[in-house]
């Protein structure tokens, strides 16, 4: 077990974040819809991004700033993750809803306040799958962050033409990035919880 555990820990994560960014080169991406994105990092702006539990695969090609701490469940799975994602640059803050969720809050609210944007799964490891939980809410609210959605899919078809749109092919599929600020619809979640 503890050579499986090496290779899980020290192997896989530079073949995982080296197969990303392999199948990354292999795209052709267009990006459409960022420049409100880019208006909030040219006025200084700090940024939450929000992606569903099952999309987070592809993020980090989709990354336009230049530093970030991701939430990341205490899970062993987690720990993969958090090394997979430190091989782009990401730092990683553990926690979930399930496991040292108001410390790692706590930790991410800090990371946002020394000048980092901040990544979450809104709809946490345990969802339930794509609905908001409170906590990204509470962090909007507690660093003034706007919360920008961003997604990743595949398909042969064309994508819709909303938010951060990024299109690519490769052996016949395609897929596409979205997001958009959503500070006013978050401030009207959060008047409904606060």
């Amino acid at each position: 077990m503890a050579i499986a555990d090496w290779l899980k820990r020290s192997v896989l994560p530079p073949v995982a974040a080296g197969a990303i960014r392999l199948f990354g080169k292999s795209m052709r991406l267009f990006t459409v819809g960022e420049s409100r994105v880019d208006d909030l990092y040219r006025q200084g702006q700090r940024i939450i991004i929000a992606f569903w539990h099952g999309r987070q695969v592809m993020m980090p090609l989709a990354y336009r700033g230049s530093c970030a701490s991701i939430l990341i469940s205490q899970h062993r799975d987690g720990e993969l993750m958090a090394r997979i994602m430190k091989s782009f640059g990401f730092g990683a803050v553990r926690g979930s809803t399930t496991r040292g969720g108001v410390q790692a809050l706590r930790q991410l609210i800090r990371e946002g306040q020394s000048g980092g944007d901040l990544v979450v799964t809104p709809d946490g490891p345990k969802g339930p799958a794509c609905r908001v939980q409170q906590g990204v809410l509470y962090v909007a609210k507690m660093t003034g962050f706007p919360i920008v959605p961003l997604t990743f899919a595949s398909s042969k078809k064309k994508s819709f033409q909303a938010g951060i749109n990024c299109k690519f092919r490769i052996l016949g599929a395609g897929g596409s990035l979205f997001g958009g600020s959503l500070s006013s619809s978050c401030d009207r979640e959060q008047e409904k919880i606060w």
